[in-house]
């Protein structure tokens, strides 16, 4: 252990000054740093993401369900409805069923909010923070196994379609119809006519990650960070539709070296919407995995105040792992989670 650590330790002192040179940025720009508590009545209700779970035992010995958040974006965009304009936190965020090179039971997501501003504008808030991250290293490029981003170029901006189109052949926008419809057989045709896999059973959605994966992501943040935008409306469960085009969100995700690295919002403030899209996430866990998680009215009611706003989740481990050249998230992490049967 002591061998193992003092191997690591460079890298752990790397991490330190990145967050603080992270702090100093946001402050710089009047951000408010909060703290998201990690209980939480919902951990975040996406389709497959996979919680810690436990309960509260209140001093008569009644139980409470609570779980370990996912992402802070809740309990954030419950202070955006109280009032603050800017908040960013460093959050320890938990992911069952998640370990791997780029996974990590408990990770750290930087993830910050901008009231009254166009999601655009966080575009820029990643490439600088790429940038920034990269002069304290003291480093010119991020790497990751043998892939490398010159972490100061112009982010290179790609839309799904494009990138479907480019690298799979599929007419993504095709599958989609103006009210956000999708069209699960004929982008199966396209998905067969890639040469990969499907089934009968297939959702869209599997289609589309399934594209997505295999097709698209290794060939994003190459040479350059990648800005992958314009998500179809079904793929984007907390993202406002894009004014210009229905058919696709306002979310887009930066990747570097071939790694996704952050995933953006213009928010969605419709409470009913949220709610309708919240269930129809859950009902497709319980169909895949036998479960659903609840979800949190005090986060729906919040949203009917909350204003118009861009938030931004950013994996911060796997950007300080980019920055020092390892190659699995473990080596930039103080003390990772105990192993667990696979």
């Amino acid at each position: 252990m002591p061998a193992r650590h003092a191997d690591r330790r460079p890298r752990l002192l790397l991490r330190n000054r990145i967050t603080a040179a992270f702090r100093a940025w946001f402050a710089a720009r009047d951000f408010v740093e909060i703290e998201a508590a990690c209980l939480q009545v919902s951990p975040g209700n996406e389709a497959h993401l996979s919680a810690f779970s436990t309960e509260a035992i209140g001093a008569s010995g009644a139980r409470t369900p609570l779980h370990l958040h996912t992402s802070p974006e809740f309990a954030c965009k419950k202070l955006l409805a109280a009032g603050e304009a800017r908040p960013f936190a460093f959050a320890h965020v938990f992911r069952n069923r998640e370990r791997g090179p780029l996974h990590h039971p408990e990770f750290t997501m930087l993830e910050w909010y901008r009231a009254g501003e166009p999601y655009g504008t966080l575009m820029g808030d990643a490439a600088a923070l790429l940038a920034l991250a990269a002069e304290v290293a003291g480093v010119k490029r991020l790497t990751w196994r043998g892939r490398e981003a010159d972490p100061f170029a112009e982010p290179e901006r790609l839309t799904l379609a494009e990138a479907f189109s480019r690298h799979a052949g599929i007419d993504l926008l095709a599958c989609i119809a103006r009210d956000g419809t999708t069209d699960r057989d004929r982008l199966a045709a396209g998905v067969a006519a890639a040469g990969l896999r499907s089934a009968g059973d297939d959702t869209f959605a599997d289609l589309f990650s399934r594209v997505l994966v295999a097709q698209v992501e290794p060939h994003l943040g190459l040479g350059r960070p990648t800005i992958l935008c314009e998500y179809p409306v079904s793929e984007a469960a907390l993202a406002r539709p894009a004014p210009e085009d229905p058919r696709v969100a306002e979310r887009f995700e930066l990747y570097a070296c071939g790694v996704e690295l952050a995933n953006a919002f213009g928010e969605l403030t419709e409470p009913a919407e949220q709610r309708r899209r919240f269930e129809a996430e859950m009902d497709e866990k319980e169909r895949v995995y036998g479960e659903r998680y609840p979800i949190d009215g005090e986060f729906l009611d919040a949203l009917a105040s909350m204003p118009d706003a861009s938030g931004i989740a950013l994996g911060f481990d796997r950007l300080v792992m980019l920055a020092c050249g390892a190659g699995r998230i473990e080596d930039v992490l103080w003390t990772p989670v105990a192993e667990t049967a696979p």
